[in-house]
């Protein structure tokens, strides 16, 4: 009679039926305690467990979902929603950036800062144009798609638009290459515009004139 050991258990012997007549012992190879552990919990949050929703081949995949928004909705619903947020916040940083650099002449009298220029294009009507031409796509194209992202068996992938001028992702390596950095990208856009609009507002400063002038603080 083999004595084994409770902490480390390589193999499991398990009788079939037939065992009484004397059948040999079949070995079913158990996974350690650590790895079980490892499995079961998140990649990003390694003290939270692991989101069973989230498919791990999905762009992007880190395993974060610390509120469990994925066991109340639909994750291609999310991932969806996020994507647009992340696109959103990748055109709002360079439309922070660029125009501290260069403007078009018929907008030389516009305001540096991101509070001014807002009050700006609301009192000459750009804003208005934006919110006209923004609402139409989203009426036109993005209400459909966030109605395929509810259903669960849609084909569709979230944040697919067929939109590929430049030809990048013609294999399907290079799409899920491209896809996986546009959404890392998106994500750092997130939390890059959020930073740069506080610290305009403690400041009164642009970016460029902050990294310049080395005030980052009131």
């Amino acid at each position: 009679m083999a004595f084994v050991s409770s902490f480390t258990l390589p193999a499991r012997q398990t009788l079939s039926r037939s065992a009484i007549c004397g059948a040999k012992l079949a070995s079913q190879p158990v996974p350690s305690r650590a790895s079980v552990r490892m499995a079961e919990t998140s990649a990003a949050i390694p003290f939270l467990p692991k989101p069973q929703n989230i498919p791990e081949d999905a762009a992007g995949y880190a395993g974060f979902d610390p509120l469990g928004f994925t066991n109340v909705m639909n994750f291609k619903f999310l991932q969806e929603a996020e994507i647009k947020h992340a696109r959103i916040c990748m055109l709002a940083v360079l439309g922070i950036l660029i125009p501290e650099q260069y403007v078009f002449p018929w907008y030389s009298e516009a305001p540096k800062l991101a509070a001014g220029i807002h009050q700006w294009g609301v009192n000459q009507g750009s804003l208005n144009q934006i919110l006209i031409w923004s609402s139409f796509w989203e009426i036109v194209v993005g209400t459909p798609a966030l109605i395929q992202m509810l259903t669960l068996d849609s084909p569709r992938q979230p944040g697919y638009y067929a939109f590929d001028p430049l030809g990048l992702g013609k294999t399907q390596a290079a799409f899920k290459r491209f896809q996986t950095s546009e959404i890392k990208n998106g994500r750092l856009a997130m939390i890059a515009i959020g930073g740069l609009l506080h610290q305009e507002f403690l400041t009164g400063m642009t970016p460029v004139q902050q990294l310049l002038e080395g005030k980052f603080l009131p």
